[in-house]
């Protein structure tokens, strides 16, 4: 999968089928709509090209009211792979494209930039400033530069619509079973292994931390608390372990937010690492506690948890 940094990063290319979003999550509808793009793609000779946005639109126009994100750039990026699209073209966000009206959007970026010859879009698509295009103005444009526009339907599990809003609310109330069936996989988080403050090894329980929010757009996590978790990227199999993700708060005030992995019987050095950590089960939220030793115990207790939770499974 070849990866552009906005429209203006490659000269022209061969013809495209598009879809355009932000694609938060990259949920079983969004899976749904990229595997129809591959399909009508290949049936029409032309490569699948996905544009999405960083940052999130909203985020930009108000970083504080924003929804957290679901996923990083970079897990997003892994799910347009996994289905097998062609290109992805990651927009960055500004004034001046979102000043781009919807005839603007239309010639400039998916006629002259993206040459795209058909567009397949979810039926709730809007463009231009001010949200301002929607379907039937893209059909419209699409007679006049050539190109072909087609809509997926919302996908529904049990008559409720799958959407990144109904993903975010499960996670936010860390109802993981739900969260895995509106993904179609469990949650997961990915990242370079980084240097924390130790502090885990010395209560006993060394941890892998990541950095979920290491950036201005990106500060809320969709889901926080003690999870039973496993991780990728370290052996043929995922290795199981408990988690903790969110602002630490009995040892940290910054309000950094860690995702820090105690993976069971495991001692290797992996810093630098790129891994990936699913959240399984909510065992808890967050809290603080009076001193070390009131949360090596909490730890101790979410470990037993986690391990059982494992244990059960494999007799399943």
């Amino acid at each position: 999968m070849n990866v552009f940094r906005g429209p203006t990063s490659f000269s022209a290319g061969p013809a495209c089928a598009l879809s355009i979003g932000n694609f938060d999550g990259v949920h079983r509808g969004h899976r749904a709509l990229l595997k129809d793009l591959k399909e009508g793609a290949q049936a029409r000779g032309l490569v699948s090209c996905v544009m999405t946005f960083e940052p999130h639109p909203k985020e930009f126009f108000s970083a504080e009211q924003a929804p957290p994100r679901i996923l990083n750039l970079r897990d997003k990026l892994a799910a347009f792979a996994d289905v097998g699209i062609d290109r992805v073209v990651v927009e960055h966000f500004n004034a001046a494209f979102a000043r781009l009206t919807p005839d603007e959007f239309v010639s400039e970026i998916i006629v002259k930039r993206l040459h795209a010859k058909w567009i397949l879009i979810g039926d709730d698509f809007c463009y231009g400033a001010k949200r301002a295009g929607n379907f039937s103005s893209l059909q419209e444009a699409g007679k006049k530069y050539g190109f072909e526009v087609s809509s997926i339907q919302t996908i529904a599990d049990n008559g409720n619509r799958i959407s990144s809003s109904a993903l975010r609310e499960a996670l936010a109330n860390g109802q993981m079973d739900q969260v895995t069936k509106l993904l179609g996989r469990p949650y997961g988080i990915s990242g370079h292994v980084i240097h924390g403050q130790k502090l885990g090894r010395t209560l006993g329980f060394p941890t892998l931390n990541l950095a979920v929010a290491n950036h201005l757009h990106h500060r809320k996590p969709a889901t926080s608390g003690i999870f039973t978790a496993q991780v990728l990227g370290l052996g043929d199999k995922p290795l199981p372990a408990v988690a903790s993700l969110g602002v630490r708060p009995t040892v940290e005030d910054e309000g950094r937010v860690l995702l820090e992995t105690h993976i069971f019987d495991y001692d290797a050095d992996v810093y630098g690492k790129v891994i990936t950590v699913e959240l399984l089960e909510k065992i808890r939220d967050e809290a603080k506690y009076p001193d070390l030793e009131t949360l090596t115990t909490a730890i101790a207790s979410d470990a037993a948890h986690a391990r059982n939770y494992f244990q059960k499974k494999a007799y399943v």
